[in-house]
């Protein structure tokens, strides 16, 4: 399996060199050549498998350099029970009939990176003893709320390593950011950024194409590579679930041997749900794939009009890792799409230039066979988690909750009833203070203390990696302007 670039399709690398170097130097997106197809009796030979196995199955078809005893040696380090509160790793949950939770937050940071992110420095660390790199990898990684804990707590005292997390100051949760700047370990840092996630990611994207910071860092020995979902090491992992959750419902008898599902994801990079379409494309038996969004739906017009346009008012909403309006993955997905890296390549000069694009008809019709968008508000999302919980007894967050309206959206407006799945992507516990208003609470409780109110109010106790904040002492304090991120890269390697 050979990796291209998705503006420069001309030039191959190993997987090994797409994981370690996680962008490419033309500022593409470093993506499989084909999708391999799931061989006839792939789902019926993983019902048995414990998701350790099933992970290592569908990976290794992705990763041919690796051997399976690596894959299944990494896999069994990233989903142990010393990792993830459940056997199951990614349980499905019957919501009612024909609607099932699909829960990613079951592991050490109690959100769905972790899924991604236990796995990927286990695959880097591989990757560069396989490309031979002497260097040692500096991490970048900008946040909207979940991937720089998950980064963090996964590559902590790494070897060869080091981590830095950009979040956008005040656009995160109070539990997201203490989760943040208490991390422990060696080689991590943790920076603020003035501005909202876009800024950060734009500045992450930026530090990698300057070619004089590329040079000062390696005359120190230093390289740059991405734990967001730009680098192909933490899309792959995020495969596996979906076609985990599938098999699940095949061996419980919730679906019969080849019947479709919907997929419907909450998103903003456009990362997981991504990951759904690739499954679709290795023949998961996929219909529908349910593309949700808070108020910043550049998403859902996107779907529904084939115009990408982030010239539009930033909102700072309750589901804060979706306040995102450039959603880098989409570029993996325009690829497939086309097939076309030079008109990739037009699609997002243009982006960067005017902020906006528009796709072919032909591209269009593509997207609107497999993909629907839809979106709600801060108001629709707190009526959801009441609903849920009234309802079906059921604690969701407040991403799961936007997933969720979606889905009935779409029902409502199609009268499709297959049977759906929606990714859970965070615990309630991560958006105490929304929950507990969404639930009635007049007066929600701040920081640590929510967790208690949180947990009393429902009877369900707070997960430990959260309880045990209350712990930890505040690390990182450091505040920088979007324009001034190097400086933090700069400390951060003294």
């Amino acid at each position: 399996m050979r990796y291209i670039s998705t503006r420069d399709n001309t030039i191959q690398y190993s997987a090994a060199q797409a994981i370690s170097q996680g962008l490419a130097k033309d500022g593409g997106l470093l993506t499989p050549c084909y999708i391999p197809k799931l061989p006839g009796k792939a789902l019926e030979d993983m019902l048995g498998m414990a998701y350790q196995q099933r992970a290592v199955y569908i990976m290794k078809m992705f990763l041919e350099e690796f051997t399976v005893k690596e894959l299944t040696d990494f896999a069994g380090a990233a989903y142990g029970p010393d990792k993830f509160d459940t056997p199951a790793v990614a349980p499905v949950r019957a919501v009612d009939g024909n609607t099932h939770c699909l829960e990613l937050w079951h592991g050490p940071t109690c959100a769905f990176k972790d899924m991604a992110l236990q796995m990927l420095p286990h695959l880097l660390t591989a990757s560069l003893s396989k490309t031979e790199e002497d260097k040692t990898v500096c991490i970048l990684v900008a946040t909207s709320g979940d991937t720089g804990k998950g980064a963090l707590e996964g590559f902590k005292n790494v070897p060869r390593t080091k981590i830095l997390v950009f979040y956008p100051k005040d656009g995160v949760s109070e539990v997201q950011q203490l989760q943040m700047v208490t991390q422990e370990g060696d080689n991590v840092g943790v920076a603020a950024v003035v501005g909202n996630f876009d800024d950060a990611q734009t500045g992450v994207k930026r530090l990698f194409s300057d070619g004089a910071v590329r040079q000062e860092l390696a005359d120190q020995g230093y390289f740059f590579s991405s734990a967001n979902s730009i680098n192909w090491g933490r899309v792959l992992p995020q495969l596996v679930y979906y076609i985990s959750a599938y098999c699940d419902l095949l061996r419980d008898g919730k679906l019969a041997p080849g019947q479709s599902v919907n997929i419907c994801v909450p998103t903003g990079n456009f990362g997981n749900i991504l990951a759904a379409y690739y499954a679709r494309e290795m023949g998961l038996p996929i219909d529908q794939l349910i593309c949700a969004s808070n108020s910043n739906n550049v998403l859902t017009d996107f779907i529904r009009e084939g115009v990408y346009d982030r010239n539009r008012q930033f909102y700072t909403t309750m589901s804060p890792s979706m306040d995102i309006l450039i959603s880098s993955n989409l570029e993996r997905l325009l690829y497939a799409l086309t097939g076309d890296s030079a008109e990739v390549r037009g699609y997002m000069d243009q982006l960067g230039e005017t902020g906006r694009y528009q796709v072919s008809g032909r591209v269009k019709d593509k997207l609107q066979k497999c993909f629907k968008g839809y979106f709600c508000d801060d108001r629709e999302t707190q009526r959801v988690i009441r609903s849920m919980y009234d309802k079906h007894g059921y604690l969701i967050d407040t991403h799961t909750a936007v997933a969720f309206s979606a889905l009935e959206q779409y029902r409502r407006e199609t009268g499709d009833d297959t049977t759906a799945v929606v990714a859970s992507t965070a615990s309630p516990f991560k958006f105490c203070a929304s929950v507990l208003e969404a639930l009635g609470e007049t007066a929600p409780a701040h920081g640590l203390d929510a967790l208690d109110q949180l947990s009393a109010k429902t009877g369900l106790p707070a997960p430990a990696p959260l309880a045990g904040l209350r712990d930890k002492q505040v690390r990182f304090t450091q505040v920088v302007e979007k324009d001034r991120m190097v400086d933090a890269v700069r400390s951060l390697l003294g």
